[in-house]
């Protein structure tokens, strides 16, 4: 059984490094709120904002490292009965990450479309390699962290769109989407242990 050992590079997990001017990694074209820029000229974030980011990015490295060292073809491979893959979890949960700093942005029109392609997120999309996957939600962490930095109350809310999984007439605030964002990540991310370790015997952690 090998163990891998989790050396991080660039952007440690428990530090949010914040840029400036971030595409949406979609394509969509929607400007971001102006934000604090980092660098040398900006303070670092602190107190609750930091902290969220701190956490999250932790996470995210956790189900990043689950892919390391990994062909496109075992990162598309199914090793348990689940259909998952670690390919198809790098991008769902990257698309679930920037569909809700959307909602952050723009309020419940980030889910105009509803939740039907939600199913297909869950594999690389043909001609998708492992690569793109992993620039994407490196992408999308950075759009995140901008998005955060530039709001001054995390408090500040929408009402969520209509599912049968939201309560009527309910809102999140930036708060709570950080708080889903942060559960999500990291229930994947042992989601992806498990598939890892029934690929070639790598684990993570122990």
């Amino acid at each position: 059984m090998t163990t891998i050992t989790t050396t991080s590079t660039g952007t440690s997990p428990g530090t949010a490094t914040l840029e400036s001017g971030a595409a949406d990694p979609a394509g969509g074209g929607e400007a971001t709120p102006a934000v604090n820029k980092a660098g040398a000229d900006a303070p670092a974030l602190t107190g609750e904002h930091a902290e969220l980011l701190e956490t999250l990015a932790r996470h995210r490295f956790f189900l990043r490292f689950t892919t390391k060292n990994l062909t496109d073809e075992q990162a598309a491979a199914r090793t348990t009965v689940s259909a998952l893959t670690l390919g198809g979890l790098i991008r769902h949960v990257a698309l679930t990450e920037r569909r809700w700093m959307d909602f952050v942005v723009r309020g419940a029109d980030a889910f105009v479309n509803g939740f039907s392609e939600r199913e297909a997120e869950f594999s690389l999309a043909d001609g998708e390699t492992l690569a793109d996957a992993l620039a994407r939600y490196e992408e999308v962490a950075r759009r995140t962290e901008e998005i955060v930095a530039g709001i001054p109350d995390l408090g500040t809310g929408h009402p969520l769109p209509e599912a049968p999984w939201f309560e009527p007439g309910a809102s999140w605030s930036a708060r709570r989407v950080l708080l889903h964002l942060i559960a999500e990540t990291s229930q994947h991310a042992g989601h992806a242990d498990i598939i890892r370790e029934s690929l070639d015997g790598a684990r993570t952690m122990g």
